[in-house]
């Protein structure tokens, strides 16, 4: 995983917020799809802020995206900031 990333999670009401800060590469992408894993099922919304990614590996972009691809259940996560396009599953 990359040294700096991490991700800050808050809750509100019926929703959860993910914060993304640092570089997303391949290690940094199976981080969140595991956290995702942890928290789908449970009714709350989504939302995936890229405002604080640094860079983006193509590596862990392509980790990320095939793995939600493969995943329906992913598909209704709402993906917000600047990487927002280049990080949603397609």
């Amino acid at each position: 995983m990359a040294s700096n990333f991490k991700i800050f999670l808050n809750r509100n009401n019926n929703s959860l917020h993910l914060n993304l800060m640092g570089d997303f590469d391949g290690s940094s992408a199976f981080e969140l799809i595991n956290t995702l894993k942890e928290h789908n099922g449970n009714g709350a919304k989504i939302f995936i802020n890229t405002g604080g990614l640094s860079s983006l590996h193509p590596f862990g972009l392509d980790v990320f995206q095939k793995n939600c691809t493969i995943n329906k259940s992913y598909r209704d996560l709402m993906f917000i900031g600047e990487h927002a396009t280049e990080i949603a599953p397609l």
